[in-house]
C-alpha cells in the first residue's frame, strides 16, 4: 500500500468511527439543555471534554496537515494536492472549521498565524486579533454599582463583541504568501455548508450543554429543531446562509464582509435593545490586520518562535521554558512528582509576569526584551525550590519599566489550532478563536460573532492602578494563543504546533515542547501527555482529570500545592519534521481530547 492510499484509508477509518459514534448518540441522545447545564459548567470549561478519540501517528513524505476536524484536514490536504502551499491549505481548512466546528472559530472571530517560507527562511507573524469599538471605555464591563458585571452577563451581551479580524488577516497573508486563487480556497467550505455534514458527538454535546445558545433566535434556528430541542449527533446540519456569505467573500474579497450588507447585519445584531453593544459599520470598515515580528528564544539548542503581543503566548511559553532550563527535565519521567512540581512552579512565575505586563503594544509598552533577558530569568528561576511550592508568585521588577496594576482577566478555553507543512517545506501554525464556545452566541448570516472583549480585564483598575489589559477604544485584548514553530541548531524546521484552551494554552504548548525536546517523544505522544500546570491562581496546581497524574495529588499537596483536578480539553496539533537517508519525513499527531486528524501524502 502506498503512502497516499494508507492515509486515505486512515482518514476513512477515523471518519467512520466518528460516524458510528454519531449513530450511537442517536440511540442514546444527549439530554436537553437544562439537564446538561449542571453537568457541563459552561464558564468553567465552555469547551469541556466530551470524550476522547484514539488518533494514530501519521507519517508523510510530501505534505501534511493536522486540523481539529477530519473534514477540515481533508480540505487542506486537497488544496495541497492541487498545488497550494501551506497558507492556502490553512485558509481552506479554517473556512471548513467555521462550518463544522462553529463553536470554536470562524469569520466572526480572530486569530494569530505564523508563516515560514522555506526558500527565503523568512517568518511572518500575522495578527488578526479583534479590536474594541471606537466608543469603548475602560468601564465597559462595570455594573451600576461600579463592580464588574457577572461574567455570564458580559459574554451574553453585544458589549463582548470585538471587530472580527481573522478574514482580513487571512486575506492580507494570502496577498503576500498565497499561491492558489482566493476563490478556490472557499470551495470546500461552501460545499459542506450547503450540502450539510453530520453533527459530531462533540458538537452535539456542546450545543446541548450551553445555556445561552438558545437565547439567540438565529442560533436557535440553526442548532435546535422546531420543537426547541438541541440537534443531535448524526443529524445533518446545513448552513446555507454561511455558504452564501462565503460565496460573496470568495468572489469579492474581504470588503464584502467588512462593508455593505453583511457589515450592516453584524452591527444590527450586536446593537439589539435586549443586550446592546456599540459596534459600528465604521469600526468594521477601519479594521486592519498587523504583520509583526515573531518572538524567538532558545531552549536546549532549539529556537522556539511564537507570537508577540497582543498575544502573550509566545513570550510566556519562552519564559516558562527558560525558567526550567537549569533543571534536568530530560532525566525526569513525564509522570513524575518532580516534573509536575517544577512545571507548576515555572508556571507561577511566568504567568505572574504575563498577567501584569503584557497587553496590546499600541497602548502599553511591551517589555519583551526585559522579560526574556537571561539574567532576569535566571534570578526568577532561582526562586523555584525543588521541595516546596512558592504558592502564588508576585510579578518581577523590570528595570526601567513601571509596574501596571493587577489584572483580573477571565479565561475561556475554546478556540482551535491547525498545523501545516507543504511540499516545499513552508509551514503554518495557526490558532483562531471566537473566544468562549459559541462566542457571544450572536449568530449573523450563519456565523457566530466573538465575545473576545471579555479577554480584557473586566475591572479596569485595582486599588486605583490601571491594568495593562484594560478596555480602551481600538485596543486589541490580550490573548494566550501560541502558534509555535521550532528550529534545530542548524536552523532547520523541526516542529509546528499550537493548541486551543484559553490561558491554559501556554501550559499546553509548553508541555508539548518539553515532551518533544526533553523527552524525545513523537508528534502523537507529546499531545497525548496528561495536561497540568499553574496559572498563578493562589497556590493552585491544576491536574487533568482521569489521568495518571491524579495519583501524585497527595505528594504535591505535601509540597504545598493546592491541587485542583479538572477537565483540560487541549487541542494540541503537532507536525514533526525529520530527515533520514531517504529524505524528509513528516509526522503528525492530533490531540485525542478533540476530534482532529492528521492527513498527508
Amino acid at each position: 500500500m502506498n503512502a497516499s492510499s494508507w492515509h486515505d484509508r486512515h482518514a476513512t477509518v477515523r471518519f467512520t468511527l466518528i460516524t458510528i459514534a454519531s449513530a450511537l448518540a442517536m440511540l442514546y441522545p444527549v439530554p436537553p439543555v437544562a439537564a446538561q447545564s449542571a453537568a457541563l459548567p459552561p464558564y468553567e470549561a465552555p469547551e469541556a471534554d466530551t470524550g476522547r478519540t484514539e488518533p494514530a501517528l501519521v507519517t508523510a513524505r510530501r505534505h501534511l496537515i493536522v486540523a481539529a476536524h477530519p473534514l477540515a484536514s481533508q480540505a487542506g490536504r486537497d488544496i495541497l494536492r492541487s498545488g497550494g502551499n501551506a497558507l492556502d491549505a490553512a485558509i481552506a481548512a479554517q473556512m471548513v472549521l467555521n462550518v463544522v466546528e462553529p463553536q470554536s472559530s470562524g469569520l466572526g472571530g480572530g486569530g494569530f498565524l505564523l508563516y515560514y517560507d522555506q526558500n527565503t527562511k523568512n517568518m511572518a507573524a500575522w495578527d488578526g486579533r479583534e479590536t474594541a469599538p471606537a466608543t469603548a471605555t475602560p468601564e465597559r464591563f462595570l455594573a451600576a454599582n461600579g463592580r464588574p458585571m457577572r461574567f455570564i452577563d458580559a459574554i451574553g451581551s453585544g458589549l463582548s463583541v470585538g471587530v472580527p479580524g481573522v478574514l482580513a488577516m487571512l486575506a492580507a497573508a494570502h496577498r503576500e504568501q498565497g499561491r492558489l486563487a482566493w476563490p478556490q480556497l472557499f470551495a470546500p467550505a461552501i460545499r459542506i455548508a450547503e450540502e450539510g455534514f453530520p453533527i459530531s458527538p462533540r458538537l452535539a454535546s456542546l450545543i446541548a450543554g450551553d445555556p445561552l445558545l438558545s437565547t439567540n433566535a438565529a442560533a436557535r434556528g440553526l442548532f435546535f429543531d422546531v420543537e426547541g430541542m438541541p440537534k443531535r449527533a448524526g443529524e445533518t446540519l446545513r448552513n446555507a446562509q454561511l455558504g452564501e456569505v462565503m460565496r460573496r467573500v470568495a468572489a469579492e474579497g474581504p470588503d464584502a464582509f467588512y462593508r455593505g450588507a453583511i457589515a450592516r447585519d453584524m452591527v444590527a445584531a450586536v446593537r439589539t435593545p435586549e443586550r446592546p453593544g456599540d459596534l459600528t459599520e465604521a469600526d468594521l470598515a477601519a479594521y486592519q490586520p498587523v504583520r509583526r515580528e515573531a518572538v524567538c528564544s532558545a531552549y536546549r539548542g532549539h529556537r522556539i518562535c511564537g507570537m508577540p503581543p497582543p498575544s502573550s503566548g509566545g513570550i510566556t511559553v519562552a519564559m516558562l521554558l527558560a525558567l526550567l532550563e537549569r533543571f534536568p527535565m530530560q532525566r525526569l519521567s513525564p509522570d513524575s512528582l518532580d516534573a509536575a512540581h517544577l512545571f507548576a512552579e515555572a508556571g507561577h512565575l511566568a504567568y505572574a509576569d504575563r498577567d501584569r505586563y503584557l497587553a496590546d503594544p499600541a497602548f502599553v509598552p511591551a517589555p519583551v526584551a526585559q522579560l526574556l533577558d537571561r539574567a532576569y530569568l535566571s534570578q526568577r528561576s532561582a526562586l523555584i525550590r525543588s521541595d516546596r511550592s512558592m504558592g502564588m508568585a508576585a510579578p518581577g521588577t523590570l528595570a526601567g519599566v513601571s509596574t501596571p496594576g493587577e489584572d483580573r482577566t477571565e479565561a475561556q478555553p475554546a478556540t482551535t489550532h491547525l498545523s501545516v507543512v507543504d511540499g516545499d517545506g513552508n509551514a503554518v501554525a495557526f490558532t483562531s478563536s471566537i473566544e468562549s464556545a459559541f462566542g457571544s452566541r450572536i449568530l449573523v448570516r450563519g456565523f457566530l460573532l466573538n465575545n473576545q472583549l471579555t479577554d480584557f480585564s473586566l475591572p479596569p483598575a485595582v486599588d486605583g492602578i490601571p491594568a495593562a489589559n484594560r478596555v480602551e477604544p481600538g485596543k486589541r485584548p490580550r490573548s494566550s494563543m501560541a502558534p509555535t514553530l521550532v528550529f534545530d541548531a542548524d536552523q532547520r524546521l523541526r516542529y509546528v504546533l499550537g493548541s486551543p484552551g484559553g490561558n491554559m494554552i501556554i501550559n499546553y504548548v509548553a508541555k508539548a515542547l518539553i515532551g518533544l525536546i526533553d523527552w524525545k517523544q513523537d508528534a502523537q505522544a507529546a499531545p497525548d501527555l496528561p495536561n497540568l500546570g499553574s496559572r498563578n491562581r493562589q497556590s493552585e496546581l491544576e491536574i487533568e482529570r482521569g489521568t495518571a497524574l491524579e495519583r501524585l495529588a497527595p505528594q504535591l499537596r505535601a509540597r504545598g500545592h493546592t491541587v485542583r483536578i479538572t477537565p483540560q480539553t487541549s487541542g494540541i496539533n503537532v507536525i514533526a519534521v525529520t530527515t533520514n537517508r531517504s529524505g524528509r519525513i513528516l509526522s503528525g499527531g492530533a490531540d485525542p481530547r478533540r476530534e482532529g486528524v492528521a492527513l498527508g501524502d
